[in-house]
Protein backbone atom coordinates (compact mmCIF):
# COMPACT_ATOMS: atom_id res chain seq x y z
CA UNK A 1 0.00 0.00 0.00
CA UNK A 2 3.00 2.48 0.76
CA UNK A 3 4.63 1.67 -2.54
CA UNK A 4 1.47 2.43 -4.26
CA UNK A 5 0.84 5.98 -2.53
CA UNK A 6 4.90 6.59 -3.02
CA UNK A 7 4.29 5.39 -6.95
CA UNK A 8 1.16 8.02 -7.17
CA UNK A 9 2.87 10.69 -5.87
CA UNK A 10 5.99 10.60 -7.98
CA UNK A 11 3.42 10.34 -11.09
CA UNK A 12 1.61 13.28 -9.76
CA UNK A 13 3.88 15.64 -9.16
CA UNK A 14 6.23 16.70 -11.53
CA UNK A 15 10.02 16.70 -11.85
CA UNK A 16 11.00 20.94 -11.13
CA UNK A 17 8.39 20.57 -7.72
CA UNK A 18 10.49 17.16 -6.33
CA UNK A 19 13.81 19.25 -6.40
CA UNK A 20 14.30 20.84 -2.94
CA UNK A 21 15.03 24.30 -2.09
CA UNK A 22 18.93 23.21 -0.83
CA UNK A 23 20.55 26.39 0.36
CA UNK A 24 22.38 27.17 3.99
CA UNK A 25 20.20 28.54 6.47
CA UNK A 26 21.40 31.91 7.88
CA UNK A 27 20.37 31.72 11.78
CA UNK A 28 19.27 35.11 11.99
CA UNK A 29 16.73 34.48 9.32
CA UNK A 30 12.83 34.80 10.42
CA UNK A 31 11.40 32.18 7.15
CA UNK A 32 7.95 31.36 7.22
CA UNK A 33 6.37 29.22 4.92
CA UNK A 34 2.36 30.13 4.17
CA UNK A 35 0.48 27.17 2.33
CA UNK A 36 -3.19 26.52 1.80
CA UNK A 37 -4.70 23.24 3.12
CA UNK A 38 -4.37 20.58 0.21
CA UNK A 39 -7.67 19.69 -1.85
CA UNK A 40 -10.66 18.79 0.30
CA UNK A 41 -13.09 16.13 -0.52
CA UNK A 42 -16.44 18.48 -2.32
CA UNK A 43 -18.67 15.44 -1.63
CA UNK A 44 -21.10 16.83 0.29
CA UNK A 45 -21.35 20.50 0.30
CA UNK A 46 -23.08 20.83 3.65
CA UNK A 47 -19.96 19.48 5.31
CA UNK A 48 -17.59 22.71 6.84
CA UNK A 49 -15.05 20.10 8.10
CA UNK A 50 -14.16 17.83 5.48
CA UNK A 51 -11.16 15.09 5.11
CA UNK A 52 -8.65 15.35 2.21
CA UNK A 53 -9.42 13.52 -0.87
CA UNK A 54 -7.25 11.26 -2.55
CA UNK A 55 -5.49 13.99 -4.65
CA UNK A 56 -5.02 16.20 -1.34
CA UNK A 57 -3.53 13.47 0.28
CA UNK A 58 -0.58 12.90 -2.45
CA UNK A 59 -0.11 16.55 -1.81
CA UNK A 60 0.07 16.73 1.50
CA UNK A 61 2.94 13.88 1.53
CA UNK A 62 3.99 16.11 -1.24
CA UNK A 63 4.58 19.29 1.15
CA UNK A 64 6.31 16.60 3.87
CA UNK A 65 8.84 15.92 0.93
CA UNK A 66 9.27 19.38 -0.24
CA UNK A 67 10.38 20.54 3.20
CA UNK A 68 12.57 17.50 4.01
CA UNK A 69 15.54 19.57 3.87
CA UNK A 70 13.94 22.88 5.44
CA UNK A 71 14.74 23.03 9.18
CA UNK A 72 11.57 23.85 10.41
CA UNK A 73 11.59 24.66 14.09
CA UNK A 74 7.21 25.06 14.39
CA UNK A 75 4.17 24.45 12.42
CA UNK A 76 1.15 25.80 12.92
CA UNK A 77 -2.54 24.84 11.53
CA UNK A 78 -5.71 26.10 11.97
CA UNK A 79 -8.16 23.65 13.81
CA UNK A 80 -10.07 22.13 10.64
CA UNK A 81 -9.44 18.27 9.26
CA UNK A 82 -8.09 19.73 5.90
CA UNK A 83 -5.26 21.76 7.24
CA UNK A 84 -4.42 19.60 10.42
CA UNK A 85 -4.34 16.56 7.53
CA UNK A 86 -2.06 18.93 5.22
CA UNK A 87 0.25 19.42 7.62
CA UNK A 88 0.15 16.26 9.70
CA UNK A 89 3.08 14.46 7.41
CA UNK A 90 5.32 17.71 7.36
CA UNK A 91 5.00 17.12 11.28
CA UNK A 92 5.77 13.42 11.19
CA UNK A 93 8.35 13.92 9.05
CA UNK A 94 9.99 16.32 11.46
CA UNK A 95 8.69 14.98 14.70
CA UNK A 96 7.04 18.55 15.49
CA UNK A 97 3.62 18.93 17.01
CA UNK A 98 1.17 21.12 15.31
CA UNK A 99 0.30 24.14 17.06
CA UNK A 100 -3.42 24.90 16.29
CA UNK A 101 -4.10 28.90 15.90
CA UNK A 102 -7.37 30.82 14.68
CA UNK A 103 -7.09 33.09 12.60
CA UNK A 104 -9.62 34.87 13.47
CA UNK A 105 -7.73 35.85 17.08
CA UNK A 106 -4.39 35.45 15.97
CA UNK A 107 -2.53 38.75 17.11
CA UNK A 108 0.00 39.24 14.07
CA UNK A 109 2.75 41.25 16.66
CA UNK A 110 2.85 38.37 18.78
CA UNK A 111 3.15 35.68 16.61
CA UNK A 112 6.10 37.42 14.98
CA UNK A 113 7.80 38.14 17.76
CA UNK A 114 7.10 34.45 18.93
CA UNK A 115 8.26 33.03 16.09
CA UNK A 116 11.18 35.74 15.21
CA UNK A 117 14.64 33.64 13.97
CA UNK A 118 12.62 30.45 13.48
CA UNK A 119 11.83 28.88 10.33
CA UNK A 120 8.07 27.99 10.41
CA UNK A 121 4.89 26.43 7.96
CA UNK A 122 1.71 27.87 8.64
CA UNK A 123 -1.50 25.64 6.89
CA UNK A 124 -4.59 28.07 6.44
CA UNK A 125 -7.02 28.56 3.95
CA UNK A 126 -7.96 30.46 0.29
CA UNK A 127 -8.78 33.16 2.45
CA UNK A 128 -6.28 33.03 5.81
CA UNK A 129 -3.57 32.97 3.98
CA UNK A 130 -3.27 36.16 2.42
CA UNK A 131 -4.49 37.83 4.84
CA UNK A 132 -2.01 37.04 7.31
CA UNK A 133 0.40 37.10 4.72
CA UNK A 134 -0.30 40.79 4.15
CA UNK A 135 -0.86 41.54 8.09
CA UNK A 136 2.76 40.53 8.29
CA UNK A 137 3.80 42.79 5.09
CA UNK A 138 1.91 45.30 6.92
CA UNK A 139 0.42 46.09 3.06
CA UNK A 140 -2.06 44.76 0.79
CA UNK A 141 -0.51 42.45 -1.38
CA UNK A 142 -2.88 39.23 -2.03
CA UNK A 143 -5.96 39.02 -2.76
CA UNK A 144 -8.39 35.44 -1.65
CA UNK A 145 -6.42 32.47 -3.23
CA UNK A 146 -8.92 30.83 -5.99
CA UNK A 147 -10.84 28.19 -4.59
CA UNK A 148 -8.82 25.47 -7.09
CA UNK A 149 -5.34 27.08 -5.80
CA UNK A 150 -3.67 24.72 -3.31
CA UNK A 151 -0.06 24.77 -4.53
CA UNK A 152 0.56 28.25 -3.47
CA UNK A 153 3.58 28.86 -1.38
CA UNK A 154 3.91 32.15 0.18
CA UNK A 155 7.40 32.70 1.66
CA UNK A 156 8.11 35.60 4.16
CA UNK A 157 11.75 36.08 5.11
CA UNK A 158 12.62 38.59 7.75
CA UNK A 159 16.53 39.86 7.84
CA UNK A 160 17.24 42.50 9.65
CA UNK A 161 14.10 44.11 9.84
CA UNK A 162 13.85 43.93 6.39
CA UNK A 163 10.43 42.06 5.28
CA UNK A 164 10.39 40.65 1.58
CA UNK A 165 7.49 38.13 0.52
CA UNK A 166 7.96 35.34 -2.49
CA UNK A 167 4.48 34.06 -3.83
CA UNK A 168 5.38 30.68 -5.88
CA UNK A 169 2.99 27.45 -7.85
CA UNK A 170 4.63 24.63 -6.00
CA UNK A 171 3.32 21.66 -8.37
CA UNK A 172 -0.29 21.62 -10.14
Amino acid sequence: MKARYILLFLLYFQAPFLQSQDKEFNAEETVWYFIRHAEKNRDNPEDNNPELNSKGKLRALNWAYFFREIPLGSIYSTNYHRTISTAQPVAEAKNLPIIIYSPDELNVKTFMEQNQEKTVLIVGHSNTTPKLVNAIMEKEIFKQMQDNDNSSLFIVKVLHGEKTVEHIFVGQ
